[in-house]
């Protein structure tokens, strides 16, 4: 099972922003004039966009910089993050619902860093659930469908079971992670909590579309319905 992040689970953007903003002047030596939107996409394709928006050329020292500059400046402003931020409505109780299904691990695939993808969940108290070690994460340089095969990799070297569209499903919010689902081989739940609609989300081909994470029995109906418990077999 493999959770989105920001706008699936949390809202932190306003930190997220003024972290990009410390991380692009303490690597151009300019102030950041346009942040370009995520859009479900991984931070690393955002800062080369960034930069471009800016008028900087990047060389191939940009990136590992700017992803070490912008985990320095969001471990700086973690203790903001549960003040200027929101979990997203149910996140909690899915998680912990979902959690209790037999055989179900939990993680993420998420555009964010690694580093700052665990203190976002951790700033609302939901990393509980996540085993971050099977994750997909931003600072790897693959698309998002890519970052879905290398998180199934990742799980069938730790538990020994193959994963595929009959045993892994994700949820998130953006017609993006529907797209990733559908190439990377995956059942796809997605929830119109964040900036596409459900109308788009159906049309980028979700299996199912929920208004928000609200109704936990909902959300494990849903998982329930797009795998088996033999397929679920993993832990």
């Amino acid at each position: 099972m493999l959770w989105n992040v920001d706008l699936t689970l949390v809202d932190v953007g306003i930190v997220t922003r003024d972290a990009y903003a410390e991380a692009f002047r303490a690597v151009t030596g300019r102030p950041l004039v346009k942040l370009v939107p995520a859009m479900g996409r991984p931070d690393s394709e955002i800062i080369f966009e960034t930069l471009a928006v800016n008028g900087v050329v990047a060389d191939d020292d940009h990136l590992p910089r700017f992803l070490d500059a912008l985990a320095a400046a969001f471990a700086d402003r973690r203790r903001r993050l549960a003040k200027e931020g929101r979990m997203m409505a149910g996140a909690r109780d899915a998680l912990r619902s979902v959690a209790r299904l037999d055989g179900v691990v939990q993680t993420v695939l998420t555009g964010t860093i690694k580093s700052n993808a665990v203190l976002k969940l951790q700033a609302f108290k939901l990393d509980r659930y996540v085993d971050f070690e099977l994750g997909g994460y931003g600072e790897e340089p693959y698309p998002k469908a890519g970052l879905l095969q290398v998180a199934q990799g990742r799980a069938k070297a730790r538990l020994g079971v193959p994963f595929t569209s009959a045993n892994t499903v994700v949820i998130g919010d953006s017609a993006r992670d529907v797209q990733a689902a559908r190439i990377g081989g995956a059942g796809m739940i997605a929830v119109a909590s964040g900036r596409s609609t459900a109308t788009e989300l159906r049309q980028a081909g979700a299996d199912l579309v929920l208004p928000d994470l609200s109704d936990a029995a909902e959300v494990v109906a849903a998982v329930t319905a797009l795998t088996t418990p033999a397929d679920r077999k993993a832990g």
